[in-house]
């Protein structure tokens, strides 16, 4: 396994996921998933008091994911980490929303959906950068 491919592929796409979550959470949906919440309300943190620190490994994590799966699927270019990124994106979306769905009383079946939708286009453009800078490094390898 190459690590140095590994690694910046993977922070590459935390950093990615960081400013799309900040986007597309943080600006365009964030009065829609206010306007469509679960039962249970009142459970999201004030902006000032959020945590940087999880949230920015969570999303490292994540682009650590995607880099380890395009390695192991040998994903080079930026189309194939369009389609791979948007499938393993909705794949784990979806699996998350629904379980959360079906346990908790946090979201609604509209929030679920919106979410749904924006992993995966988010996740297709990061699949899409990482693709393509895992595909430079192969080539300078």
């Amino acid at each position: 396994m190459d690590i140095k491919k590994l690694f910046v592929g993977g922070i590459t796409g935390g950093i990615l996921f960081f400013l799309l979550g900040w986007l597309v959470y943080g600006n365009l949906l964030a009065g829609y998933m206010q306007s469509h919440p679960g039962i249970v309300t009142g459970i999201n943190r004030p902006d000032m008091e959020m945590d940087f620190l999880f949230l920015g490994v969570g999303n490292l994590l994540s682009g650590l994911l995607m880099a380890y799966i395009f390695m192991r699927a040998n994903v080079i270019t930026l189309s194939d980490g369009i389609i791979t990124g948007a499938v393993v994106g909705f794949l784990l979306g979806a699996s998350f929303d629904c379980v959360m769905y079906g346990t908790t009383l946090i979201a609604s079946k509209h929030m679920i959906m919106a979410d749904i939708i924006a992993i995966t286009i988010n996740s297709a453009i990061v699949g899409a950068v990482v693709g393509f800078v895992m595909g430079k490094l192969n080539k300078s390898a």
